[in-house]
């Protein structure tokens, strides 16, 4: 559920019309809703009542300090793959030992950040990365707490592009090589071993992924259990999906049933770390008609945004809802809605049917709040678009829309040109 209804002609955010903040803030731009997020958080920690557990924010699906700072509210911690999404988790007041580091290519410097921060654990992907963080925290005089990523090679049903735990993916470390892996960490001197990770991948919309991976791991667990090791936490990533279209994924009740019944071990606290879901039907871009250009037999509605400013849709063919924010109940037409980007792969929908539109009339890209900003860049030497968030009736700036001063702040001419 979501917190953007049509009220009469008018699409709203909570209480307030989008055709104001439109009118406040400008376009492109980015409109969340603070009641929707709360709620999808409440609901996903709920979901694990009566079982340890700790629910960490992707950070990558949405960095915005406001909403981080949000989570954090709630109770929420922070699943990072970054120095800079460190950085961002802990200005926003999530403490250090609510926070996980994963990704394939930690620096020593990123290394040396989070041990300073206290971080509850790394998810480690490689052998390489495990003895080089053994080696800072030598030189830091501490130990790493760490648990290593196993893939389990589980198809996840979803696009190629952010299926992670295959046998061919670049993340994590073979199911075959676990035993092995978690004995060599445990020869090291400056590590310690707590914990067991796997993220299958992303917009997953069935439970079977998530029982056949958690099944493999919690097997997994018991075995090195037996062999001595500590194992406190098991981390089962994200990925539960949403609906853009026509999806039907569980429900976080359903994915916490089938996840605490496929566990099979005791004892362990639980680590999710959700990032769409609980933020991707929290937000929608606001985008404005610039032209409705004819080309033969087809139709395009030209916008004021780009796939700079959301890249699903050329980047994963994804479905995003379009739908005027004002509808006037115009006969539908079919349209191509796209950017001003100079790349035909810059479009919103193809092929769409949506009431008639004009110059001037102000759409709303639904369902835009995971990897939306969060994959935004001045592609087309385009500022980056606004970010509001909205409480009841009352809308807040929480970024700034780009400018032109901003494209070239750090740039310089070289002294010998």
């Amino acid at each position: 559920m979501h917190s953007f209804l049509r009220r009469g002609k008018d699409l709203f955010c909570e209480g307030a019309p989008l055709g104001e903040i439109a009118a406040r803030f400008g376009t492109p731009l980015y409109v969340y809703s603070e009641a929707t997020l709360a709620r999808h958080t409440r609901v996903f920690d709920e979901a694990f009542a009566g079982t340890e557990h700790l629910v960490c924010f992707a950070v990558k699906a949405n960095p915005s300090l406001a909403l981080l700072d949000l989570l954090a509210r709630h109770g929420a911690g922070a699943d990072i793959v970054s120095g800079g999404e460190l950085a961002r988790a802990l200005a926003a007041g999530v403490p250090g030992e609510r926070i996980v580091y994963s990704g394939v290519g930690k620096t020593v410097a990123e290394m040396e950040r989070a041990l300073d921060a206290g971080i509850l654990m790394f998810n480690i992907e490689s052998f390489e990365e495990l003895e080089a963080l053994d080696a800072v925290a030598g030189r830091m005089g501490c130990k790493a707490p760490i648990s290593l990523r196993v893939n389990p090679d589980v198809d996840p049903g979803t696009h190629a592009y952010v299926a992670t735990g295959l046998k061919t993916s670049k993340f994590g470390i073979p199911f075959a090589s676990a035993i092995a892996g978690y004995e060599r960490a445990g020869a090291l001197r400056h590590i310690e071993v707590v914990g067991v990770d796997c993220h299958v991948g992303s917009q997953i919309t069935e439970v079977a992924p998530f029982v056949d991976a958690v099944s493999k791991i919690g097997e997994l667990v018991a075995c090195l259990r037996g062999r001595g090791f500590g194992i406190r936490y098991l981390d089962v990533g994200g990925g539960l999906g949403i609906t853009y279209d026509d999806e039907r994924p569980p429900s976080p009740a359903e994915y916490g049933r089938a996840v605490r019944d496929a566990m099979g071990v005791t004892g362990l606290t639980l680590v999710l770390e959700p990032g769409r879901n609980l933020i991707g039907n929290a937000g929608v871009l606001l985008t404005r008609v610039l032209y409705v250009k004819e080309s033969g037999d087809k139709r395009f509605v030209i916008v004021d945004a780009g796939m700079n400013d959301l890249l699903r849709p050329s980047l994963y063919d994804a479905y995003h809802a379009v739908v005027p924010v004002r509808d006037e109940g115009r006969a539908p037409f079919v349209a191509d809605v796209v950017g001003p980007i100079c790349e035909s792969g810059d479009f919103f929908a193809k092929d769409r049917e949506l009431p008639e539109v004009g110059q001037g009339d102000l759409l709303a890209v639904m369902s835009a709040g995971a990897y939306g900003f969060s994959m935004a860049s001045t592609y087309n030497s385009r500022p980056l678009a606004a970010e509001v968030l909205v409480r009841g009736e009352r809308a807040a700036l929480i970024r700034e829309r780009g400018t032109y001063a901003d494209l070239t702040r750090g740039e310089r001419l070289p002294e010998f040109s």
